[in-house]
């Protein structure tokens, strides 16, 4: 299975870049994980937020669109623990499902056809983060989810 992080923007950020590359480079000893940054929408004059909406929309079902899966990273979305977390992807695993798409949205959140589009919405907590911040906790997330499927002593509960 190819799990696969889909961002809207860049992050900027050095110390949060070093996080991320940290834990991809774990990541790569148990599953082929990757992350692709899509250009944010230049807000250019009052644009209204449901038109920069609508047109991450358009770029996010146009690349992640075609993934078997297309999970949403959102504040609405299901919360789980750690431990329920990673039941969740071996459940997806086992279901022999050939690309998991997570999407992180802009700030502005997701267009309607996105969600419509999205078999599944997931929540990183109660609190809001950047969305760059976002990107350094699910890769942190997605390995201990990793971590607990394999036994191995990093999660501690």
């Amino acid at each position: 299975m190819r799990l696969v992080l889909y961002n809207i923007g860049k992050t900027d950020s050095g110390y949060l870049q070093q996080g991320v590359a940290d834990y991809m480079k774990r990541l790569s000893h148990f599953v082929d994980f990757s992350i692709v940054d899509l250009p944010s929408v230049k807000k250019k004059g009052n644009v209204a937020p449901e038109v920069l909406k609508k047109l991450e929309g358009e770029l996010i079902l146009k690349t992640a669109g075609k993934a078997n899966l297309l999970v949403l990273l959102d504040d609405k979305g299901k919360m789980l623990s750690s431990q329920e977390f990673a039941g969740w992807v071996e459940s997806h695993m086992n279901r022999g499902i050939r690309e998991l798409a997570f999407v992180s949205g802009g700030a502005w959140g997701f267009s309607d056809e996105v969600y419509q589009s999205a078999q599944e919405k997931l929540s990183l907590s109660r609190m809001t983060f950047t969305h760059q911040m976002v990107r350094l906790i699910f890769c942190e997330q997605l390995y201990r989810a990793f971590t607990i499927l394999k036994g191995m002593p990093y999660h501690n509960e």
